[in-house]
């Protein structure tokens, strides 16, 4: 499941940081945070025949939204054509309840049902049909409509009866022990496991007697519908402006709320294919290819994205629209170019110029233009290429990322959103009103459109750009023009500035936002610090677009920072004052520069000191960055589980994924080698896999549609397969055949780094990756084939299958793969189900709800729990007003609360709000995502804190079970995790049990934590729990001595730990001689009578 914010360490603790920052800084003044006037209120709302309901209400909301809601609740969900009233007065649907006059607390509001027409008609036929498929998880499957599976109820049904013991036994799967080698993956998906979900109509379609007759329509019929029930009875239904007439279906009530961005599951199961009227219809009205006849039904993108850009932003609640408004117009701006570059790959668009070759080729569709990521006139020639090309569209887009944070206003951005699909690389983008209709010499009225041959430049744009230049340390420079003359920028020059027909000015082409990385970029006559030299920097790299990270320039910044301030420190007071006066703006406030100049009138001190800036960063990422990332690895500040949360904690240090290499090389050569071996295999599996992923783009540019099952499985087959001799599935369509052999020829210009689809072998495809890791990241791969990946570099094949299938957006059928079988290939075309895009784009967030969110945890740090936790709920409410309820920050906000109300005692309270970021954060993360493992713990945890054992062993063997999925075993994470399990299984005396997840998790926190660790001590001392609860004395007896001298060595003898721990082996020895005396007694008397009870010390979960 695709798509990243781990907590757990940190998120055991309880402040940590909010995805994006990286490090502490002082919180941002707000001037009027008073969010008074949009927390929320509580209305009545009274449908026909029902009892007035109390309904709480946002003063942001729609009415429409009020009426969506109606739609998805039990009690009225199935009604659709309806107004609210209030006092009598119809309210308007697009009407804000804040600007309603007379709507206040306990207000009601009346549902009054209107007539039908056509239109209504249709959308209760849709909503039925979402009704009838909230349970069916096929749309989540297949990617559609914003669904996506969630299984927290499929966890715990078992257990919402009681919760008692008998109902399910405390052991799990053996596949879920420890040291089990199993690893499957039906599991995953545990619905499968009790069968397909009840359905309630098999048909639901329109009649072949449509349309209704002149004489039938004077009576008000609109529609008529055919259905079958699941008995096999037939009804016929006439829709009516009055309803609808034998109206014999069921729907289940259930709310089906979309997500704000698609997620894909890269596993399904077998799905059936059954008849749906609805979704054919809408396949049907789809007027993909025939926009140009129906021009008005397009939207205008552009429009919307800069229309909602430009609404007001001087008070919180302007704000709070605009962002509302914002979020909106990107996710469906996101949605719709999704669906376009699919299609646009697919060969379902015409291009706008279709006598040039295929990769030239240009679409508009939806009033957005798709572009392919090759390099189409030599414009990339000299900076790699092809390699160039294909990486600049997500450079592009990073610096569209980084304007658009800034947010100046007057300053427009083009909506640009970047998809990979099927080996191809597109970029979908809004349209600069009027830039079709001239050239662009004529368009450009700042920056240069010739490389920097000629360079003009506008003294607006300077204006705009004063402040994002200064946020994003770009320098003002001076530049000189084909005349000799000088040009004032304050950006590269590569950058456009563009006025649009409609008078807004454009910045376009971003790619060159961010300075350049000279470890990648070798420069003749220019030498790196001895420190990169001894790495082997500077070193070539497939293309020459090569930037550092926004993140690496921020903390270079700041560490030359912290360097004067220390200076400035030593210094006397009268050179303090010089210092001040110059120091400052030469080293915090003066940027690095961006060398993609052709010719400057500055001197030549000013370029020597702008390069050595630059060589400085790239000193400064080699020898603190990279050490400050191991560092936060070994005392887990940052724990990675997969590869997509190994590249968020590299970026946040400034890192590029290029570094990989470098990053898996410095952490051979440290002494804590073994401590990070978890991160050192995920980095592996992470540099592997996106070598596979380089090479399947350029194998799928040669593959016929028709072959794409068989060549998708055959690439995974040499992958991931035992069986020497895979070979590709022969097609057996002679046609299909030669139209692949002319399909390849025309676009033999690609590339042909991977041998021909029908000729490739495991020895070829891991030949070509150990090829590709080297030229990509400068790193000999330990491994030539997946046998010495698993043997040698203990990876797991089910782990390499997820990353890769994450990575290229292949999804595969759910079964059981047996990947040691060496006489049977592992993958076969019918595993093959799908192909999803992998979509990049920008994620807009409320600043005010942030901030709030950061004081709200500022609160907490400090201590004052429940000011921080009204803070935090404030933030929850904004965001849940701007995002809608399915949102990452929404997930953030309710795991800090729950974690707070947790540690405040309220356990009810705790566990109602981590529900619901367990169910969000499998909806938007994935089910299997490492942020969903973190919240199933945290969910366990407050299950047991209520007294659910049961419900909570299967929650934390439901986390078990994903982690070995994800990383296997062997992971410090897989500590806490099973110390957690075997405390809920002591709680319950499954004693035995509870011994195998306990030393389990002191094997691994001795490997991770090391032998003198705290945290060493404490897993010996829950070992000594157990053991003396099965009354074996000696063995705790054993464990409790580690954990004193552990106490005793690291804080000394009157610690108050080392004395509990003296005194409980006090305890233990007490309790030992009354068990020799008794035994003594029994074999003498031979009775067993007056016994004295064990004095057993309770366990507590924390």
């Amino acid at each position: 499941m695709s798509s990243g914010h781990v907590p757990d360490t940190p998120a055991d603790n309880l402040t940590e940081q909010v995805e994006g920052d990286s490090k502490k800084q002082e919180l941002p003044a707000v001037p009027d945070m008073d969010v008074s006037e949009d927390t929320g209120f509580t209305v009545k709302i009274q449908a026909p025949g029902t009892e007035p309901t109390d309904f709480q209400v946002s003063p942001l909301a729609m009415v429409q939204e009020i009426k969506q809601v109606l739609m998805d609740r039990e009690e009225t969900c199935r009604r659709t054509c309806f107004s609210l009233q209030l006092n009598g007065i119809t309210l308007d649907n697009f009407a804000h309840l804040r600007s309603i006059p007379g709507l206040q607390e306990g207000s009601i509001l009346r549902v009054v049902e209107e007539p039908y027409n056509f239109r209504e008609v249709r959308i209760h036929l849709r909503h039925i049909r979402d009704l009838l498929k909230s349970l069916d998880l096929t749309d989540g499957y297949n990617g559609v409509e914003g669904s996506s599976p969630s299984f927290l109820s499929c966890v715990t049904e078992e257990c919402q009866e009681g919760d008692g013991l008998k109902q399910m036994s405390c052991s799990p799967p053996d596949h879920i022990l420890p040291g089990s080698k199993e690893r499957l993956l039906v599991p995953l998906l545990p619905h499968t496991n009790s069968g397909k979900s009840s359905g309630c109509l098999k048909v639901l379609t329109m009649s072949s007697w449509n349309p209704p007759p002149g004489n039938r329509k004077m009576h008000g019929d609109l529609m008529y519908l055919n259905v079958v029930t699941m008995e096999d009875r037939q009804f016929s239904i006439t829709a009516s402006s009055r309803g609808f007439y034998v109206n014999q279906g069921s729907t289940h009530p259930f709310e089906r709320i979309a997500t704000p961005f698609q997620v894909f599951s890269w596993t399904a199961p077998a799905l059936d294919h059954t008849m749906d009227c609805v979704r054919a219809e809408d396949v049907s009205s789809f007027c993909l290819g025939y926009e140009e006849h129906v021009p008005a039904l397009a939207r205008d993108w552009n429009e919307e994205l800069q229309t909602t850009r430009e609404l007001p932003r001087k008070t919180v609640t302007d704000r709070l629209m605009r962002d509302r408004a914002v979020f909106k117009a990107n996710s469906d701006f996101v949605s719709t170019a999704t669906r376009g570059a699919m299609a646009v790959v697919d060969g379902n668009v015409m291009p706008i110029n279709p006598s040039e070759e295929p990769r030239q080729q240009m679409f508009i569709w939806s009033n957005i233009v798709f572009s392919l990521g090759f390099d189409v006139r030599d414009q990339y020639r000299d900076l790699g290429g092809e390699a160039a090309a294909h990486a600049a569209p997500v450079l592009d887009l990073n610096g569209v990322r980084a304007y658009w944070a800034v947010d100046q206003e007057g300053l427009f951005l083009i909506g640009t959103v970047v998809i990979d699909y099927r080996g191809y690389r597109v970029t979908a983008q809004t349209i600069v009103p009027g830039i079709l209709e001239r050239d662009q010499e004529q368009s450009v009225v700042y920056g240069s459109i010739d490389f920097g041959k000629t360079v003009v430049s506008d003294d607006r744009y300077l204006e705009l750009l004063d402040k994002p230049s200064k946020k994003l340390r770009v320098q003002r420079h001076l530049v000189l023009n084909k005349d000799d003359t000088a040009v004032e920028l304050r950006s590269s020059v590569e950058h456009k500035g563009i006025v649009g027909n409609d008078g807004r000015r454009y910045i376009l082409d971003l790619l060159f936002t961010f300075p350049p990385d000279l470890n990648f970029l070798p420069v003749e006559g220019e030498d790196l610090n001895p420190v990169c030299q001894q790495l082997g920097f500077p070193k070539l790299h497939p293309h020459r677009l090569v930037c550092l990270r926004q993140e690496l320039i921020d903390a270079f910044v700041e560490h030359r920072y912290q360097i004067f301030m220390e200076t400035v420190s030593k210094s006397t007071e009268h050179d303090r004052e010089i210092t001040k006066a110059v120091g400052t703006s030469a080293i915090k406030c003066d940027p690095i520069t961006t060398p993609q100049l052709p010719s400057t009138t500055e001197s030549t001190e000013d370029i020597q000191k702008q390069k050595q800036q630059l060589k400085d960063a790239a000193v400064f990422l080699i020898s603190n960055q990279i050490a400050a990332f191991t560092k936060s690895c070994l005392d887990h500040t940052s724990m990675p589980l997969d590869g997509v949360t190994l590249t968020e904690a590299l970026h946040q240090h400034g890192i590029n994924i290029r570094y990989l290499g470098t990053v898996l090389e410095y952490i051979e050569k440290i002494p804590q080698k073994e401590r990070l071996d978890h991160v050192y295999r995920i980095a592996l599996c992470e540099l592997i896999t996106r070598c596979a992923k380089h090479l399947f783009k350029t194998y799928l540019l040669a593959v016929e549609p028709s072959a794409l099952s068989a060549s998708v499985s055959h690439f995974l087959n040499c992958v991931l397969s035992s069986f020497a001799e895979a070979r590709v599935i022969q097609q057996n369509d002679k046609l299909a055949s030669r139209r692949r052999s002319r399909r390849r020829r025309s676009r033999a210009s690609v590339g042909s780094a991977v041998t021909s689809c029908s000729n490739l072998t495991p020895t070829d495809l891991w030949g070509a990756i150990k090829a590709e890791a080297q030229e990509y990241y400068h790193y000999s791969l330990p491994c030539g084939s997946v046998e010495e990946a698993v043997d040698k570099c203990r990876l797991q094949r089910i782990t390499l299958l997820r990353e890769i299938a994450i990575k290229t957006g292949i999804q595969i059928l759910l079964r059981e793969y047996h990947f040691d079988s060496e006489h049977k290939t592992l993958f076969t075309e019918e595993d093959i189900l799908n192909i999803f895009p992998i979509v990049k784009h920008i994620s807009p967030r409320s600043s005010d709800a942030l901030y709030l969110l950061r004081c709200g945890q500022s609160r907490v740090q400090q201590g004052c729990l429940k000011e921080g936790c009204e803070l935090i709920s404030q933030a929850l409410g904004l965001f849940t007003n701007v995002y809608g309820a399915l949102h990452q920050d929404v997930c953030i906000c309710l795991r800090l609360l729950g974690r707070i109300h947790y540690i405040l005692g309220d356990y009810a309270e705790a566990l109602s709000h981590q529900q619901r970021a367990v169910l969000i954060s499998e909806r938007v993360l994935g089910i299997e995502h490492p942020n969903t493992i973190q919240e199933y713990k945290h969910l366990g945890l407050y299950c047991f804190a209520v007294g659910q054992p049961v419900t909570a062993l299967r929650l934390l063997y439901r986390a078990r079970y994903l982690m070995l999925l994800v990383c296997g075993e062997d992971h410090p994470e897989m500590a806490l995790l099973d110390s957690k399990i075997g405390l809920v299984l002591h709680s319950v005396m499954a004693c035995d049990l509870s011994l195998k997840f306990l030393e389990n998790a002191l094997v691994l926190t001795s490997k991770y934590q090391g032998p003198s660790s705290l945290k060493l001590a404490q897993s010996h001392h829950l070992l000594a729990k157990v053991h003396e609860s099965k009354g074996d004395f000696r063995a705790a007896l054993t464990h409790e001595k580690e954990r004193y001298g552990i106490y005793r060595k690291q804080v000394g003898e009157a610690h108050e730990k080392t004395q509990e721990s003296s005194e409980y082996l006090k305890h233990l020895t007490h309790q030992a001689v009354i068990l020799q005396k008794t035994m003594n007694w029994i074999y003498k008397t031979g009775s067993d009578t007056n016994i004295p009870p064990f004095n057993v010390s309770a366990v507590h979960v924390s």
